[in-house]
């Protein structure tokens, strides 16, 4: 008995521990440029934080993180952003529904005339990042 209660509990642990969960993630490191923080902050907030708010309301994304880091000679950024879908279908459909959303949505808001690539750069850029349970 003692045997199948231990067989039992490693194998809801390695269940419960050693797959991957269905949820995917894009993960963004992006640089302000020319230190136009002010710009970047605006862009972000008011254009990236809204098309993923409204994705979350219409069920295209499961959520999203718009983090700010401290700049470093070893980690050469200031934002973090995550945006986590719910399975495989949703990641699939990323780009169409963005599309929808930004036709939708309408033109960018910027803060003033600095177009998005004066005041922020991408430096690293993942997709499929898959979440571990």
């Amino acid at each position: 008995m003692r045997v199948l209660f231990i067989a039992i509990c490693l194998f809801v642990y390695t269940q419960n521990y050693s797959q991957t969960s269905s949820r995917i993630s894009t993960v963004d490191f992006v640089q302000v440029v020319n230190n136009n923080k002010k710009e970047a902050f605006f862009y972000y907030n008011n254009n990236w934080k809204v098309l993923r708010e409204m994705a979350v309301n219409r069920g295209f994304i499961s959520s999203f993180e718009f983090m700010e880091t401290a700049y470093s000679e070893e980690a050469p950024f200031h934002f973090i952003l995550i945006t986590t879908y719910l399975n495989k279908e949703q990641f699939d459909l990323r780009e169409a529904h963005f599309q929808e959303l930004i036709k939708e949505r309408g033109e960018l808001k910027l803060l003033n005339d600095l177009q998005p690539g004066d005041f922020r750069k991408n430096l690293y850029h993942k997709e499929e990042v898959r979440h571990l349970n």
